[in-house]
């Protein structure tokens, strides 16, 4: 009879959690976006952000906390009282930080409580407009040749930017002078006023500027066209199959998040995802949602841990390291 009083208690906590999770959300959610206003993922967020309210009738704000390549955001919400009212929409740094860098506050795949997959963003290879390469083929025969002379524009160590430059250096077994600026809009900016030559970036960044001409695209790096530039090869129509990337989006929540207020949140970007809004903006930005299948916490979950994966060996044989 003595343990009763400890087994009651333990059954009120249980109960009181059960009670919370019900009634989640009572108040706005902060959803942290670990880069500068305005960029792709912010983008995503906001979209994504303003149709989640809807559902989960409560405000989902977008905060902006930029900085190392996207771990000091990503650290505020591993540490972040897990309740659910701070969550992370984080695209494919959150899997490649945990070799990028050799020491990070946080762990990737044990401190957080994955919620779902978002979207794939293709990226694209583009240059500045007079850049004298016709087609991805020509592209690759110039570099060989002049190597020195080619400058690779990236957002910063760490970004989406920089890893498929890296893939696409390892690609061409050729290495050109990269220089990396703080965001992808200076970075696009300097490609678009032809003080740099290429740069690999998402659609979300190039489509627009693609189709206005004010730069030059030669593929895109995914298994398929992409439908808001159809008249653009793929890597492996093109001849570089090896450059295969696209830009994942991922919402997480502090570990210890209970399971239901995580399922409520997956819930919510189920919904979301199929927001003629959200998928009409998405197509323009030349991307679409995941199913519903990839929008759950085991899918993301399982999905990081592959990706870390993948990433580490390509990283490690780079040698670039981001501390």
């Amino acid at each position: 009879m003595r343990f009763a009083p400890i087994a009651l208690a333990a059954a009120l906590l249980i109960g009181a959690g059960t009670a919370q999770a019900q009634d989640y959300p009572t108040r706005p959610v902060t959803m942290v976006v670990p880069f500068a206003a305005g960029g792709p993922t912010d983008t995503v967020a906001r979209l994504v952000a303003q149709s989640m309210s809807k559902t989960l009738g409560q405000q989902v704000i977008v905060e902006n906390v930029g900085g190392a390549g996207g771990t000091i955001g990503a650290a505020r919400v591993a540490k972040a009282d897990p309740d659910g009212y701070t969550i992370l929409l984080h695209h494919i740094g959150q899997a490649t930080a945990a070799t990028l860098y050799r020491k990070l506050p946080y762990d990737a795949k044990a401190d957080f409580a994955p919620v779902g997959l978002v979207t794939d963003v293709p990226m694209t290879i583009v240059a500045k407009k007079d850049f004298p390469a016709k087609d991805l083929k020509e592209l690759v025969a110039y570099v060989k040749a002049n190597p020195d002379k080619v400058t690779l524009a990236n957002a910063g160590v760490g970004a989406a930017s920089h890893l498929c430059g890296m893939l696409f250096m390892q690609a061409l077994g050729t290495a050109l002078t990269t220089v990396p600026y703080k965001g992808t809009g200076p970075a696009m900016n300097d490609l678009v006023g032809g003080q740099v030559d290429l740069m690999c970036d998402q659609t979300t960044n190039t489509t627009g500027q693609i189709k206005g001409g004010a730069i030059k695209a030669y593929a895109v790096t995914t298994a398929t066209r992409v439908p808001s530039l159809p008249d653009l090869p793929t890597t492996k129509e093109a001849g570089l199959p090896a450059v295969q990337v696209a830009v994942w989006h991922g919402i997480y929540a502090p570990k210890g998040t209970p399971d239901a207020v995580t399922k409520k949140l997956s819930d919510a970007l189920k919904v979301a995802l199929k927001d003629d809004t959200v998928k009409q903006r998405f197509n323009e930005l030349g991307t679409e949602p995941v199913s519903d299948a990839r929008a759950t916490p085991k899918a993301l979950g399982d999905f990081v841990v592959a990706e870390i994966d993948r990433w580490k060996p390509i990283i490690t044989a780079a040698g670039v390291y981001a501390d």
